[in-house]
């Protein structure tokens, strides 16, 4: 039993016998830095139940605590706050537990399956930084999840169909002359990109040509020939013309190439891969099945909708005139084939930036309708966009932040300041490379993961390799300054296995340290339940600042006290454990030596 549900029991105990009351629930929070305690009542809350003062009742029931809870050591009272302080021998015994626990804050896994989608790209340009954000946060709210018991699968739906994939498409037949990843020397996916680029380059000359010779404006956008052609091409590939699916097939598998090099740098992976050109018809049939059940409702020119006015939404059309199918039919039928495809899942979470948040409010909605029992369990992981110093990116003018190249430069620049820091001097080449790429991901991964998914990120590559400060390598220091403390330890032949004698005096510094520790189980439940990294990244930040002032105050291995030398020994290797297993949630790695 945790502390907190001891306390709450006498609480409640203590308010029935004192002032023959029936307390529903104790509010309990962090006692402020400015006032001794470990915990504290929250008296105000009392007040529904209890009449008087305060700060009188919380002195009576401190008093009561005092005498009948054996882990409380004394007690003041500051206004409506009962501050209570828990004794050394409470912590090092918690501490004791913590030792001997090595999956200390992870849930073992249940048969409460979870699917998380994140990625999705378009198959006509590579990715870039706001794909970064989308892969990162997927990545690391499905590791979360699944440290906090969850069974999950992780999944995308690859965009690789429709007239932006046709454009890059004609554009390489036009000015390509034949040219492939293996003859140019780029990646796929990176080469592919160019020609949409090239696309609207050539786009936007034949409308300017066209406004120039007479031609109105928006006639001229369309009517331009080169978009007319792409739109005539995809109406080819609908039709399953042979050698447009070929060319289709050809310039995917360049881009799924370079796609998988990306993931693979970015530490990212998925357990199954869904592609729109597979999709794309599936949810026709629910439509049918929606109109016998009332939920859509079919108008004269044979199109069908559903009306959310009472919800307060709109009508959303799910079946045009024609008989073809709109996104959102397509995302119906997609989260049920899931469903089938993986009969455990009982919720979903779609990692998909804030623009889409009415999408998503609709599609729920509707498979709420539809009577799918596990659409009460989906989440749309909604985030913010990442914007630079210089302003938005835009693929189809090729002004985005590639997410290679942004790789790329993010080890060079851990590169050049570790170079100035000078303390790599008897690493070899192959490993400096390798502590670079540590270093410079660590602080892209941190610095985007750090802050609430809901909230615009202005990313700024050189701020995050600060080597002080909220950072990755900030933290990673840390930890590696720890492994040449244990190090330094295990050379010395100390053995620091053994449990801490409970008649042990804690220092101040010691106490906060394993105040700290506590909380790193409930923080991997909150984040799982608030589906944000930023809980985890900011949590292992703050154990790695309480670490630091413990260890600016209190010597370790010059500790002349053996017991006190052993107990700090094994609070930092604790430390260490809980930085990399955070780290490790939000995939990023912890170097031995920095």
């Amino acid at each position: 039993m945790s502390i907190q549900n001891i306390l709450e029991i006498a609480v409640k105990e203590a308010v029935s016998s004192l002032f023959s009351a029936q307390l529903p629930n104790v509010e309990f929070q962090p006692t402020r830095k400015d006032f001794e305690g470990d915990i504290t009542v929250v008296v105000f809350s009392m007040l529904r139940v209890v009449k008087g003062n305060p700060v009188q009742i919380g002195q009576d029931v401190g008093e009561y605590l005092l005498r009948e809870v054996e882990e409380v050591a004394a007690f003041n009272v500051v206004k409506g706050f009962l501050n209570l302080v828990l004794k050394d021998d409470f912590y090092i015994t918690s501490f004791n537990k913590i030792m001997k626990n090595d999956s200390f804050g992870f849930v073992a896994a249940s048969n409460d399956a979870v699917l998380v989608e994140y990625s999705s790209p378009n198959t006509n340009k590579p990715l870039h930084l706001g794909h970064i954000r989308n892969n990162l946060l997927g990545y690391a709210v499905a590791e979360i999840l699944k440290a906090a018991g969850k069974k999950v699968y992780k999944t995308q739906i690859i965009n690789d169909r429709g007239i932006h994939i046709c454009k890059s498409m004609l554009a390489w037949q036009r000015f390509g002359n034949g040219e492939t990843p293996d003859s140019t020397g780029l990646k796929g996916d990176k080469l592919v990109g160019n020609y949409y680029v090239e696309f609207n380059t050539a786009y936007k000359k034949e409308i300017d040509q066209m406004i120039a010779d007479g031609v109105d404006a928006k006639v001229a956008e369309k009517e331009a020939p080169i978009l007319l052609e792409a739109q005539k091409m995809l109406q080819k590939w609908e039709a399953g013309d042979e050698a447009i699916v070929s060319l289709w097939k050809k310039m995917n598998a360049w881009v799924y190439d370079g796609f998988d090099t990306t993931y693979k740098n970015l530490g990212v992976d998925f357990d199954k891969l869904y592609y729109e050109s597979q999709t794309y018809l599936l949810g026709k049939e629910f439509v049918q099945e929606g109109l016998n059940k009332k939920v859509f409702e079919q108008d004269p020119d044979g199109s069908v909708w559903c009306d959310l006015t009472d919800e307060g939404l709109d009508r959303k059309i799910v079946l045009r005139s024609d008989g073809t199918a709109v996104y959102m039919t397509q995302d119906i039928g997609t989260a049920i084939q899931r469903v089938k495809d993986f009969s455990d899942v009982n919720g979903m979470v779609y990692t998909v930036g804030n623009e889409q948040d009415y999408h998503f409010k609709v599609l729920f909605l509707i498979l709420k309708k539809l009577g799918f029992n596990w659409a009460d369990q989906l989440h749309h992981l909604s985030y913010g966009m990442v914007d630079l110093p210089s302003g938005k990116m835009k693929s189809r003018e090729g002004t985005v932040v590639d997410a290679d190249d942004l790789m790329v430069e993010m080890t060079n620049t851990a590169a050049s300041i570790s170079e100035e820091l000078g303390k790599l001097d008897d690493y070899t080449q192959e490993e400096k490379q390798g502590l670079h790429k540590m270093i410079g991901l660590g602080a892209l991964k941190y610095y985007i993961l750090k802050v609430d998914p809901k909230k615009r990120i202005l990313f700024n590559p050189e701020e995050s390799v600060d080597f002080q400060g909220n950072t990755g390598p900030f933290i990673q220091y840390t930890y590696a300054r720890i492994q040449s403390i244990l190090r330094k330890a295990n050379d010395t032949g100390v053995v620091w296995s053994t449990d801490v004698d409970a008649s042990l005096e804690l220092h101040l510094k010691e106490k906060e340290l394993i105040k700290q520790i506590q909380l790193f189980p409930s923080t991997i439940q909150l984040a799982a339940e608030n589906y944000s990294p930023a809980l985890v990244a900011n949590y292992v930040y703050d154990l790695v600042k309480e670490f630091n002032s413990f260890y600016q105050q209190v010597s370790i291995l010059g500790e002349d006290n053996f017991e006190k030398k052993v107990f700090r020994i094994q609070l930092s290797n604790r430390v260490a454990t809980i930085i990399q297993a955070g780290f490790k949630l939000l995939g990023i790695e912890v170097p031995e030596r920095m």
